[in-house]
């Protein structure tokens, strides 16, 4: 009797341990362009949702980060890479992806976006500058993420 009261312990704390570490799953390793670099915008982590992204549905990107000095506006420049190629650029407005004049401390920068269903699954690489209304680069940052195989979208 009490091996069956053990067991039952040990599977609900595995359950609970799972449950806890599985949300920290979805976060993504961030890089620094400059490892050695003082940037004024520190980057604290990026969620992805869904992981890994499914080609025809929508996507969002959520960049959690503090600054020191209010930000009134700027520029996001991302590049993205496919194996290493360069594939994609884009520009987007900073107060649109994020609330201005982004106060001192913590913000969070959201960018959501649908893939084409024509889009190959595989790595891909991220690269994200954020300049102020002055062109001063705040930050630099890259990461990894996955396009999946399935795809609601047909590949006609």
């Amino acid at each position: 009797m009490e091996m069956i009261q053990y067991n039952r312990f040990t599977a609900h704390l595995l359950l609970l341990s799972l449950i806890l570490v599985v949300p920290l799953a979805v976060a993504t390793d961030v890089k620094y362009c400059d490892k050695q670099g003082e940037y004024d915008v520190k980057v604290q982590g990026v969620e992805i949702s869904p992981n890994p992204i499914a080609r025809g549905q929508p996507a969002t990107f959520s960049i959690a980060a503090t600054t020191g000095a209010a930000i009134d506006g700027g520029k996001l420049v991302i590049e993205v890479s496919y194996f290493g190629w360069h594939i994609h650029s884009e520009t987007h407005d900073l107060c649109d992806e994020t609330s201005c004049p982004v106060s001192t401390g913590d913000f969070v920068v959201s960018h959501s976006q649908v893939l084409p269903g024509y889009t190959p699954p595989g790595p891909y690489s991220l690269k994200m500058k954020m300049f102020d209304a002055n062109k001063r680069e705040l930050t630099c940052i890259g990461f990894d993420f996955s396009i999946g195989f399935a795809s609601s979208v047909s590949d006609s």
